[in-house]
């Protein structure tokens, strides 16, 4: 008599199938973790440049209608490479606000004081800071560049120094690179966009 042997042929490939369904359940496990790491980097990315252009947007705004202080400050506080300070009627309330746009480390935000008191004052305790990303890879690359009004004419006086911004600016840049994936700058996305100060230029 012949021994059957359909039993151990059975196991081993039952072995083989569980194997087999292993590897390929770790393998699908492991792409779809991958896919879903993608997707979610991929839409960070979407919602801070969506959230950055649109804050670069109503920044511009408000730059093009920066006026004076309601304290009688100057339009312009501070023109830093990475801060930048100025008085406008942001809310529409009539009353200039002192608002303050800044980038520290990755982190691009906006600070708005609301004037009090009579005499005028802009108290820095009350400012209220809002975030806008923290998504910027601009490294050393200034996000505010400032030219006088004789740009782009005039190559050799712009952009403008540091001492002589507050004075002559009549133009200002704003520029930032955004990116949520740090290690992959070929990726970065550049939001730039020119402003005239109409106040200022109406001084020419």
């Amino acid at each position: 008599m012949k021994k059957s042997r359909q039993s151990g042929v059975t196991i081993i490939e039952l072995l083989i199938s569980l194997v087999l369904i292993g590897v390929l359940g770790l393998a699908f496990v492991t792409l779809q973790s991958f896919i879903s790491k993608n997707q979610v980097l991929i839409w960070n990315n979407y919602v801070a440049v969506d959230d950055a252009n649109n804050a670069i947007k109503q920044m511009v705004k408000e730059v093009r209608t920066a006026r004076s202080g309601d304290n009688g400050a100057y339009p312009m506080e501070a023109a830093f490479d990475f801060q930048f300070i100025f008085f406008s009627d942001i809310d529409s309330d009539g009353a200039s606000e002192r608002v303050r746009y800044e980038l520290n480390g990755t982190t691009f935000s906006k600070g708005v004081t609301e004037p009090v008191g009579y005499p005028v004052t802009y108290p820095l305790a009350n400012e209220k800071v809002f975030v806008i990303t923290d998504k910027v890879r601009n490294g050393i690359t200034p996000v505010f560049t400032y030219y006088n009004g004789e740009w782009p004419e005039d190559t050799v006086n712009n952009p403008l120094p540091s001492p002589v911004r507050l004075s002559d600016t009549k133009l200002m840049r704003i520029y930032l690179r955004l990116n949520a994936r740090a290690n992959e700058p070929e990726k970065d996305y550049i939001l730039e966009s020119y402003v005239q100060v109409r106040m200022l230029k109406e001084n020419l």
